[in-house]
């Protein structure tokens, strides 16, 4: 039996918002005036379910976008003035979703099938991993393709969740990025695995990429 090993890199990259799985001083300062406005948050510098709630609240306050997200015009309005750039590591949330995923390595593929133990489909697999980490995910690939926030393929951070076209037209396979271009997923034919997305088969049928936190 061969064992194999893949490290979750530090990446890091600037982007548009703080979202669900950041950390740090930033964070806090954000939960803090939060807080100042009378939502029930702590400010632990843990971008977390509680803090995505009270940001909700208040972009719903402010008639703003609700995306659980502090984007440029949620913090502009929040903190009164411009955000500064974000950068960031791999986040405590994608390690955490990345272990849970990797417990899990041969379960047996079973179509329909919605168990991590007896046989579970790719995106029964996915929802249920996500969920492990609070995020709620739709049944099927096809709607999970239609939550989150697209990225490209060279954007890809370990704990974003892929798909591909195979068996029938549109997002119809799913898995869970590892970094270094491999990812996890409950293959038809090994079941739950780690695959290349440069492998020819999945490289031909690729087909993007969503961001869930």
């Amino acid at each position: 039996m061969v064992m194999m090993i893949f490290a979750v890199n530090s990446v890091t990259f600037a982007s548009g918002a703080f979202r669900m799985g950041d950390q740090g001083a930033e964070v806090a300062e954000i939960q803090g005036y939060l807080i100042r406005l009378g939502y029930d948050v702590m400010a632990d510098g843990d971008f977390g379910p509680s803090t995505v709630d009270a940001v909700k609240d208040f972009q719903k306050s402010q008639g703003l976008k609700e995306n659980g997200m502090v984007d440029e015009n949620t913090y502009r309005v929040l903190v009164g003035r411009e955000m500064p750039e974000v950068s960031r590591g791999t986040s405590s949330m994608a390690r955490r979703l990345i272990s849970i995923a990797m417990q899990y390595m041969g379960t047996p593929y079973v179509f329909g099938g919605n168990s991590l133990y007896y046989g579970i489909d790719c995106s029964a697999y996915t929802q249920q991993i996500y969920a492990q980490i609070g995020i709620n995910l739709p049944r099927t690939a096809d709607y999970q393709y239609e939550v989150g926030t697209p990225i490209s393929r060279n954007e890809l951070l370990p704990g974003d969740e892929v798909f591909f076209t195979t068996y029938t037209y549109g997002a119809s396979h799913c898995g869970i990025y590892l970094g270094d271009g491999n990812f996890i997923h409950a293959s038809s034919s090994r079941g739950v695995t780690i695959s290349s997305l440069h492998e020819s088969y999945y490289n031909a049928r690729y087909i993007g990429a969503r961001r869930m936190f």
